[in-house]
């Protein structure tokens, strides 16, 4: 790991940001309204005109908007985007970025993977953090959201005040790649308890339980989870699945979480057993699916009509 001022980045430190999704579009208009004076990238023209409008400067490439900034900020995808876009091409953001400065990436990527681009990064000078977020489109609109922190300590200090105009907890889980590994293993909880929520209500519904009073008796119970309290009533219920927060997602950080248990020897029999749920829900409902439309493959699954046949009772 290059050395690290740890000096902290204060308003109006230059910033770059690539990616401005869902989630990175919002995060950027935090960091616009804390000081900061932001360079963003996407190809999506729209996104960057939204970008603008923010008070962004929308620049035309990754290189363009890392070229001179303190800290550079990644919410792309997934970890082959990430290094795709950091490492390779003539607009490279590696490559138009200082020594001295760092890579805050803030996607959901494989730890191991984030520990290999640790490296390349730090043959360049080039500090790297990883810094997944958890809270979704709603607290990176509100500047709440939970984000991990993972990297040296120097690195940490000096873009405290970046992470802190995003999100309102940050929790430090150790060296370079432990952040990432915390977000899977969180998403892989958090897709464990939607999944058994959704079928847990389908079931009461079918023995005449009201699905409204069955999430209000889990939210005071032991069953309690994110899903029961909020997700249940404001998009499974009423068939909506509509969150913000697609399927496609959710199947890659369960995926990423099966392969670090994989990678460490750990057989985690049920993190399997999710992903293959959720990989068979994503081929069925399509890639522009929310995750909650979970709800929605296992009525697909209870249908008289797909037992037809089967020998099983429709």
């Amino acid at each position: 790991m290059p050395e690290t001022d740890s000096t902290p980045l204060a308003p109006p430190a230059r910033l770059g940001l690539i990616g401005l999704g869902k989630m990175g579009l919002p995060m950027g208009r935090r960091l616009v309204a804390s000081g900061f004076a932001v360079r963003g990238f996407d190809p999506l023209e729209e996104a960057r005109a939204a970008f603008a409008e923010a008070g962004g400067t929308a620049c035309g490439s990754a290189a363009e908007a890392a070229a001179g900034a303190e800290a550079v900020v990644t919410m792309l995808p997934n970890g082959e985007v990430v290094r795709r876009a950091v490492l390779e091409g003539a607009d490279a953001v590696a490559g138009a970025m200082r020594p001295g400065a760092i890579l805050i990436e803030m996607s959901s990527s494989a730890p191991l993977s984030t520990r290999a681009l640790g490296e390349r990064l730090a043959a360049l000078g080039i500090g790297l953090v990883d810094a997944p977020v958890s809270g979704g489109v709603r607290k990176a609109e509100a500047g709440t959201l939970s984000i991990m922190l993972g990297g040296a300590g120097p690195a940490l200090a000096r873009i405290r005040p970046v992470l802190e105009a995003m999100g309102s907890a940050l929790f430090e889980t150790g060296p370079l790649g432990s952040a990432h590994a915390m977000k899977a293993l969180n998403n892989y909880v958090s897709a464990a308890g939607l999944i058994a929520a959704c079928e847990a209500v389908q079931v009461g519904a079918a023995f005449g339980l009201d699905p409204v009073v069955m999430t209000d008796i889990l939210n005071v119970s032991t069953g309690r989870n994110n899903a029961t309290e909020n997700k249940l009533k404001p998009f499974v219920l009423p068939e909506t699945y509509d969150s913000g927060f697609g399927l496609a997602l959710m199947t890659k950080d369960v995926g990423i979480a099966v392969e670090l248990a994989e990678a460490l020897g750990h057989p985690a029999p049920f993190s399997h057993a999710v992903a293959a749920f959720a990989r068979s829900a994503l081929a069925r409902l399509g890639p522009e699916a929310d995750h909650t439309a979970v709800d929605r493959y296992l009525k697909l699954l209870a249908a008289p009509s797909l037992n037809a046949g089967s020998g099983e009772p429709g």
